[in-house]
């Protein structure tokens, strides 16, 4: 295997917080031993982001480095009988990594659409025998084996490439949001079994293709809901079924660490495992805090919400050939960087229109003297399509709330409250001090630096590129589509 092809794991949990990785939290409830492992192995990042603070757009960025919100997907997730989010066309880092050699493989949750063979016009009335069009393998994946969304959202199937292992035999009671949705499920479908089957998919993939490079993409279903740890993780946590399920996450990842050790081929392997935004209401956080248990960490908020614990997460990354040991990072990164940096590590230079919010972090993995910011800011999104941009230890929010499932909610702010947020992360890390009124004049650098973000399709340097979907972001109230292009009011 060629030294400058390093093989690349990128390990994706579902809805996991900064605050229950235990490496990351010296408080932490739940001792997640080999994520410390791997944290102790490589390098830590303390300022870590997904783009959004929801599943399926995140998704979207980590796999093209584009911002979600650039996408049709404006706001919200897609469901488990979704149309595809990514463009066809689209380079995505794992087209990127097969033009070079790779080979390339998602085992996992999806949750970026795909076209099922429909019966008539319901797009819930499937054929499961008949194959499935712009899935995974038609994004630049050799090999697909998961599910489509979330493990509470019908269809329950297990999909191999472009079909359905088993067509569905039977029809799974609601149990409601902490568990799952109703819907036609398969006979080789057990919910508290995807976890364990998608860890051997995984490790059945890394045997196969030791012997040249390749890039596993695996994005857990856990431990979203539903929250169901296998009997031998019950009670181990100590906490509650939340804490028990990231344990079994956390010896998720242990099984693939042993893995590559296994096969001999862990010293030129890129292990990264991230989230994909902040934990969820689910994990029943006054039965955690009342334990001494934070999955947000001193963050405010969490899932879905535009406050720091929406989005920032969890960010371990190892290299053993060239990443040292026991090191921290405290630059802001985001996880739609994947693209840039791996394009850097091979040599590649992409297109303009590519990557258009990627940058490289291949500098501070090798320990390199940056002497700026990596990013010259960042745009985070909420579930309802909120935006902040993160400028240094500024942070301006264009919404009055949450514009998410905390307090204070779209409709359930009180009288007199700005419309806007700025928060000094460096002051005030928890942002409870909303000094808007205070410095006007960064409120009018960030938006408008937002702005021209926007209207040029892209926050890094290249031509401007076009946005994709409808021009329209009613959050950015300042701008208007017309002919020509957005412009502002």
């Amino acid at each position: 295997m060629a030294g400058d092809k390093p093989n690349i794991v990128y390990i994706l949990a579902d809805d996991m917080g900064y605050g229950d990785v235990s490496y990351l939290n010296s408080e932490s409830k739940i001792r997640t031993e080999h994520l410390d492992r791997l944290g102790h192995s490589g390098m830590v990042f303390t300022d870590a982001h997904a783009s959004s603070a929801v599943c399926t757009p995140s998704r979207y960025s980590i796999l093209t480095g584009r911002y979600n919100w650039r996408s049709t997907l404006k706001q919200g997730v897609t469901f488990g009988y979704s149309r595809p989010v990514i463009e066809d066309g689209r380079l995505t880092v794992a087209s990127l990594l097969k033009s070079q050699g790779y080979a390339t493989a998602c085992v996992g949750k999806w949750h970026l659409g795909m076209d099922w063979p429909a019966n008539g016009d319901d797009e819930a009335d499937v054929d499961f025998s008949r194959p499935i069009q712009n899935g995974p393998v038609t994004r630049g994946f050799d090999y697909f084996y998961g599910i489509s969304a979330s493990l509470d959202m019908p269809p329950y199937v297990y999909i191999e490439n472009d079909r359905a292992t088993a067509v569905p035999d039977r029809e799974t009671e609601d149990r409601g949001m902490a568990f799952w949705r109703k819907g036609p499920t398969a006979p080789d479908f057990r919910h508290e079994e995807a976890l364990p089957k998608l860890t051997e998919k995984a490790i059945s993939f890394i045997r196969q293709n030791r012997d040249n490079p390749f890039f596993l993409y695996f994005p857990l279903p856990a431990p979203h809901t539903p929250i169901l740890p296998l009997p031998e993780f019950k009670g181990k946590s100590k906490t509650n079924d939340y804490g028990d399920f990231c344990l079994q996450v956390d010896w998720t990842v242990g099984q693939i660490m042993e893995a590559l050790r296994a096969c001999g081929i862990e010293e030129n392997t890129l292990f990264i495992f991230a989230a994909d935004n902040g934990c969820s209401p689910r994990a029943d956080f006054t039965h955690l805090a009342a334990l001494g248990h934070h999955p947000s960490y001193h963050f405010r908020g969490h899932k879905a919400d535009i406050y720091e614990g929406g989005h920032r997460i969890p960010l371990l990354v190892r290299w053993p050939a060239r990443i040292v040991p026991e090191s921290t990072c405290d630059q802001v990164v985001c996880l739609c960087d994947l693209m840039a940096t791996c394009a850097h590590i091979l040599g590649v230079e992409l297109p303009d229109n590519t990557t258009e919010d990627s940058v490289s972090n291949l500098p501070v993995w090798l320990g390199e003297s940056v002497p700026s910011p990596l990013r010259e800011a960042t745009v985070h999104h909420s579930i309802d399509g909120s935006f902040s941009i993160r400028k240094g230890h500024w942070k301006l929010e264009l919404c009055p709330g949450s514009g998410g499932w905390s307090y204070p909610k779209v409709g359930e702010e009180p009288d007199g409250t700005p419309p806007i947020q700025l928060y000094d992360l460096n002051a005030d890390i928890s942002e409870r001090a909303n000094v808007q009124d205070q410095h006007p004049e960064i409120v009018s650098e960030l938006r408008d630096l937002l702005t021209a973000y926007v209207k040029n399709g892209r926050s890094t340097p290249g031509a401007p590129q076009p946005n994709t979907g409808p021009l329209h972001w009613p959050q950015l109230n300042w701008l208007v589509e017309r002919e020509g292009g957005l412009v502002q009011k």
